[in-house]
């Protein structure tokens, strides 16, 4: 199974919180699209299907990455 680079998955996280505050506060139709937008990217990144399995995916995956490991974009 392919694994997203943690940069990316630490992006992906930051941005669905940062979203999901500004959904909460404004409960805008294009906060919700973002946020809709921003969650199903990292169920993708993940592999899994809904939001709570894949920050949960996320999470694990960065708590055992390495922060400097760019082993996955070496030669790119």
């Amino acid at each position: 199974m392919l694994m997203a680079h943690p940069a990316l998955l630490t992006d992906l996280l930051e941005r669905y919180e940062a979203l999901s505050v500004l959904h909460a506060e404004e409960g805008s139709a294009g906060a919700r699209q973002r946020l809709e937008d921003v969650s199903y990217t990292l169920c993708i990144a993940t592999g899994t299907r809904d939001i709570d399995s894949a920050l949960a995916a996320a999470r694990r995956q960065l708590s055992g990455a390495r922060p400097d490991d760019d082993a996955l974009m070496a030669d790119a």
